[in-house]
């Protein structure tokens, strides 16, 4: 049985269905990203297992006990907010140590706990600081070791990272990961960034309008989406019309141009079915083996380390994305180009 477990779990507030029909095995240790846009219902979703919400239908079980009804102070779960929420009138050591004092821990091991949650989140010297004394990036991971602190049986993580600027974002999230591995703990995250989400997680759900979408390792979300939404949340995507699908042999046209797709990624095909093609697949050139289009030139933007191509392909547009090098030399805008991509790279939706 899985260490976490959520079984046709749904939430309706008064005629609004925010989750429906959720379920999720969690394995001890497990990182695990609740990715998709506003009001999807990831927050509800981590609000029932932290207990701030009682579900409408379904069960919670965690280490196999129910838990589906029990208060928050009876889960013995840490909650890491999007605004911190840290006591502003507690010095750091203070804030950190609140639910050890709270659960009455003897003063000595609760001294000997705060110590080893800023040894963790490498802010040692700030035990005797006030939250406003601190920088933003700072004060999430504070946030992150009180919710530590308890020694939580699940870490739980509401968007820790959305206020941050993207430096600081990228910095933390390296932290969380290397905290999370070093204590083993198993953690639900969050987010509506699907870098954040790729890059942190064991596996990722993918949700839209109350429902699970896909769940599945980053890259296999990435690479083979198993509906629209996901395809086009996840990443970029070019989505193109074609004509004259042959789904056995894998075969279809594009602008009047002939082009190979990878037939073995089964979907269903609906009357008007498109090309979808991730930017980053195609070059500018003729490559062996490889779906060969001609173009024209659109736009060129220069994105730091990718620049992004608008291809004009028999009036259809599509992205294309280089990586950028000192030595790339670009095509302008209007030029005549080929590209090309690989057959495995393209499927039909």
């Amino acid at each position: 049985m899985a260490y976490l477990s959520l079984s046709n779990l749904s939430k309706v507030f008064g005629t609004t269905t925010a989750v429906e029909d959720f379920d999720l095995e969690v394995e001890k240790g497990e990182f695990v990203s609740f990715l998709g846009p506003s009001g999807c219902g990831k927050t509800t979703t981590l609000r029932m297992i932290g207990g701030f919400e009682m579900p409408t239908t379904g069960v919670i079980t965690l280490d196999k006990e129910d838990i589906t009804y029990q208060s928050p102070n009876q889960r013995n779960v840490g909650m890491v907010f999007q605004s911190y929420a840290l006591f502003p009138n507690m010095t750091i050591g203070q804030n950190i140590g609140f639910g050890l004092q709270a659960r009455k821990s003897p003063e000595k091991e609760i001294k000997k706990r705060v110590n080893e949650m800023l040894t963790l989140v490498h802010l040692e010297k700030h035990i005797d600081k006030y939250p406003y004394q601190l920088s933003g990036g700072q004060q999430q991971r504070i946030a992150l070791a009180r919710a530590l602190a308890i020694n939580p049986r699940v870490l739980l993580l509401d968007e820790p990272l959305s206020a941050l600027d993207a430096k600081i974002r990228v910095e933390l999230r390296l932290e969380i990961r290397r905290i999370q591995q070093a204590m083993g703990i198993t953690t639900i995250y969050v987010t509506h960034d699907q870098e954040e989400a790729l890059m942190l997680s064991d596996r990722v759900v993918v949700m839209s309008q109350g429902r699970m979408e896909q769940i599945g390792t980053p890259a296999e979300i990435y690479n083979y989406p198993s509906t629209e939404f996901v395809a086009q949340f996840v990443g970029q995507l070019n989505l193109l019309p074609v004509t004259h699908v042959d789904v056995m042999n894998g075969t279809c046209v594009l602008a009047g141009q002939p082009v190979k797709f990878d037939h073995s990624f089964k979907r269903t095909i609906s009357e008007t079915p498109r090309l979808a093609i991730r930017p980053e697949e195609i070059q500018i050139g003729i490559g062996e083996g490889r779906n060969t289009l001609k173009g024209r030139v659109e736009t060129v933007m220069f994105l730091g380390a990718v620049v992004r191509l608008r291809v004009d392909v028999g009036g259809v547009l599509l992205s294309a994305d280089l990586f950028n090098e000192r030595s790339l030399t670009l095509p302008r805008a209007r030029d005549e180009i080929v590209i090309s991509f690989p057959e495995h790279s393209c499927w039909l939706i």
